[in-house]
């Protein structure tokens, strides 16, 4: 017998065999098995203590890239691409649980499972495309942060842009504070974001019949390359690569037991947790969506994409001068959530795959730097106007990056040899492998639509 470096839980001989050969601490060993979970507690108090990791997840799903393809989609089609938010949702879901379960499972990560379980002509492409993922991520963070700055405050755009290579110093507070303060920090600023959408929704007064037909998919989807295009971004957007690394990450942020019915009971809980904050994730993003479809595209303006320009339209067609200010918080707060999970993505990213650590205020700037260069060029070679299509672009970037996290999420799970009892049962890796198939085959149809002048 063996122990799952970091923690106390054996594992079995065959189950050491080529996938504890990487070794290593846990990532993100500062905060690792930090937050008690009381055995004896009541389920109430169970779920209290797994609440936490799914929210920090959910802030990948709204985040500023989201806001840009989700306007275009509303703008542009109405209410039809709700049925792309719905069918995303699904299958973040269905995802996130797998992370869960690898987490709970082999008390490993997909970045650390990813090194043990491929040689490294194979892991380490695969961290070259989990960095690109993030890269992009971080892209649509700094320009939509820069965007809610702007929006607020009256700061130039390549400024904002400038200062938010600041956020570094937020992360490490945050840090120092405990794993706990950084979920407070994060749910409080989801609630506020809730808040804003609610109160512009009930200004923007939509038709609740043509919503709920949204939600029911059509044809048109797939065949009208304009809307797959936007289609695949929202998916892009929603199932977030990063997030997949980020969860099976900080689910073992929990101290649960190491017998296999504690164990079942802490995947239990981590799913609920990241299901109930995931559907949390899909009323901001319908209510985006819905946001724009009432609004800009009942007003015939159906070619929005860039937030600055939503902003400046809300006012006269919601006739309320508070819709406009409640957009920019909204967008602010988003890009502050954004930022802190997807500097503990990067961490989990970078030592998982090729076990360097990195201090936390040097992989942060290193990262913000790549994505501010891009912002700053665009913004000053052809303007603001071309921000939103560069956050819609670097979401069509992270959907293409998603099959070679999700392939390697599905196959590990389905792993009897590496999951030992806690394996994914044959319906849902079935339902996962269907997801991968699905996203594989709209990257390349819209490969082959941008080839073909279609």
């Amino acid at each position: 017998m063996t122990l799952v470096p970091g923690s106390e839980r054996p594992i079995s001989a065959e189950r050491d065999s080529g996938w504890q050969r990487g070794g290593g601490e846990p990532s993100l060993i500062e905060v690792f098995r930090s937050i008690a979970v009381a055995p004896g507690a009541s389920p109430w108090r169970k779920f209290l203590a797994f609440l936490g990791p799914g929210y920090l997840v959910a802030v990948g799903y709204m985040d500023p890239g989201n806001w840009a393809t989700s306007l275009a989609g509303g703008a542009q089609f109405g209410y039809t691409l709700l049925a792309v938010a719905l069918i995303s949702n699904v299958m973040a879901i269905i995802l996130q649980s797998l992370c869960a379960r690898l987490a709970v499972g082999s008390g490993r990560d997909l970045a650390q499972a990813c090194r043990d379980g491929f040689p490294r002509w194979v892991s380490w492409p695969l961290w070259l495309l989990a960095e690109l993922a993030i890269c992009a991520t971080d892209l649509a963070e700094v320009i939509g942060t820069a965007i809610g700055l702007q929006l607020l405050f009256g700061i130039p755009l390549e400024v904002g842009v400038l200062i938010t290579a600041l956020d570094v110093f937020l992360i490490l507070w945050l840090q120092s504070r405990g794993f706990r303060k950084i979920e407070a920090f994060v749910i409080t600023l989801l609630g506020v974001i809730a808040v804003c959408f609610a109160i512009q929704i009930a200004l923007a007064d939509p038709d609740w019949g043509q919503v709920v037909g949204g939600f029911l998919p059509t044809k048109e989807i797939v065949s009208n390359p304009n809307m797959l295009y936007l289609a695949l971004g929202i998916i892009g957007a929603t199932v977030m690569p990063h997030n997949l690394y980020l969860h099976s990450g900080i689910v073992q942020t929990r101290a649960y037991g190491n017998s296999l019915a504690e164990r079942r009971e802490a995947l239990k809980y981590a799913t609920l947790d990241s299901t109930v904050a995931l559907m949390f994730a899909l009323t901001i993003n319908a209510s985006i969506l819905i946001l724009a479809a009432a609004t800009f595209h009942v007003a015939g303006e159906t070619q929005i994409a860039e937030l600055g320009r939503a902003h400046e339209l809300l006012q006269p067609l919601l006739g309320a001068s508070i819709a406009p200010s409640l957009f920019a918080i909204a967008l602010l707060c988003c890009g502050l959530n954004s930022t802190v999970t997807a500097t503990m993505a990067g961490q989990i990213v970078m030592e998982g795959f090729i076990d360097i650590k990195l201090a936390a205020w040097l992989r942060r700037l290193v990262t913000r730097l790549v994505a501010i260069i891009p912002a700053v060029i665009v913004i000053l070679l052809y303007g603001e106007s071309h921000a939103g299509k560069l956050l819609i672009l670097s979401q069509v970037v992270l959907s293409f990056q998603l099959p070679f996290a999700v392939i390697p999420l599905v196959m590990f799970t389905a792993s009897r040899a590496k999951m030992g009892e806690l394996v994914a049962p044959y319906w849902l890796t079935a339902v996962a492998a269907v997801i991968a198939v699905v996203i594989v085959a709209l990257n390349v149809k819209l490969l082959v639509d941008v080839f073909s002048g279609g």
